[in-house]
Formats: structure tokens, sequence, C-alpha cells
């Protein structure tokens, strides 16, 4: 279901741990236990997914990308457990995609994950722009200072070179066993000209040229 309403979902379900693991898995477990390499967080607060959390009879709803607080706390009382995830429909015209890297294609964690999601106006400038990633700081984490420095720009390859310094800004990612932290945010920069080329068609035009 969710594939269907967002094919770029598509390619990261198969990318989630092994067949037996998803089919034993939830997406609830994937976010409550707050990692920050978790694959699906990502993406759904790119898509402003809202956490329905329940205690007995009492009910309460946040926003995904407020649940994570630091590493290894996330905003759940004692006796709280994640019951629902909302994730609101893709409004026309805006587009989505979501990148995981890992060592392993299959059967791995993410090194770095990235989600985009963006609006181009009638005039080719940016109108809305949401960017978050996982393995980039000790929990998911919107990209707000590139996002700031791409809104009401020109969607062009220049405002997304311009924009690649406010990386650093946003996270301060650490070397570990998967990849060094200059990987991981030359990576991040990497994806987001990936998501720019794709949106524009030159992805696929250079594919061709490739091939």
């Amino acid at each position: 279901m969710i594939a269907a309403t967002f094919p770029a979902m598509g390619e990261l379900w198969n990318r989630v741990a092994g067949e037996q693991i998803r089919n034993m898995g939830t997406i609830g477990g994937n976010i409550a236990n707050g990692s920050p390499i978790g694959d699906t967080p990502p993406p759904f607060i790119a898509l402003g997914a809202k956490l329905h959390l329940r205690r007995g009879a009492h009910r309460r709803e946040i926003r995904l990308e407020d649940y994570f607080l630091a590493y290894g706390k996330q905003d759940r009382a004692p006796g709280e457990f994640v019951e629902s995830v909302t994730l609101p429909k893709l409004p026309a015209g805006e587009t989505f995609a979501v990148y995981k890297l890992s060592k392993r294609r299959e059967e791995d964690i993410s090194t770095v994950c990235g989600a985009f999601r963006v609006f181009i106006n009638d005039g080719g400038t940016v109108g809305m722009v949401r960017i978050a990633f996982g393995g980039m700081a000790a929990t998911p984490k919107r990209a707000k200072a590139v996002e700031a420095a791409l809104l009401g720009k020109p969607w062009v390859q220049g405002t997304i070179e311009a924009a690649l310094a406010a990386f650093a800004e946003d996270y301060q990612p650490i070397s570990d066993m998967r990849a060094s932290a200059e990987y991981r945010l030359l990576t991040a920069q990497n994806l987001l000209r990936r998501f720019f080329l794709e949106t524009t068609g030159e992805g696929q035009r250079l594919r061709r040229e490739v091939a």
C-alpha cells in the first residue's frame, strides 16, 4: 500500500533487512527503537508523518520528527507504545525520493539514508522542500539549513552547489565501522545532487549516455 502511494518507497522496502525479517518486523518497531540509522524515519519525516502513541485509553499524536530527542531518547512516556503512523498523501506537483546506501545491498543497515521532497513553482523556484537523513546525526534529522538555502531559489545546478556547504551546519557525522565522517558528509551532498538531476531529467539522460 505504501509503495503504491509512494513509488520511491518500493526500492527501499526491498533493501530493509531480508525477507524473513521483513515478515517478522513492523514499521512501528523500526521507529520506536529510535535508532539513528533506522530505514523508515528519514522518508517518513520528509513526508510529514504523524506518530500516534498510546498508553491504555490515552492517546496522543506528535510529528514523527519530534519523537527523536537525542541518542537513545525518544518522546515516549513509560508504558506508551507506537500504535500507528499516519502518512499524508503527496500533494500534486511535489516530487519525493529516498536513497539508502549500505555496504551490502541486502541484509544490511544504512550507512546513510537520505529522503528528499520538493515542490517547484511555475516560475522554477523552490516553493517547498523537506530533506531528512539517517546515519548523519545522533537521531534521524531534517536538514533545515540546507532547506533554507534552497527555499525560494531557482531549482538549478548553481543553487544546489551553493547549498552544499549548509550540510555542515545541519550534520556533524561520526566515523565508525560503516564509514568515515567525511564520507558521510560528501555522500549526503552527492545525494542532493542526484535528486536534482533526477527531478530535472538529467539523471535519466546521463544513464542513457553511460549505457
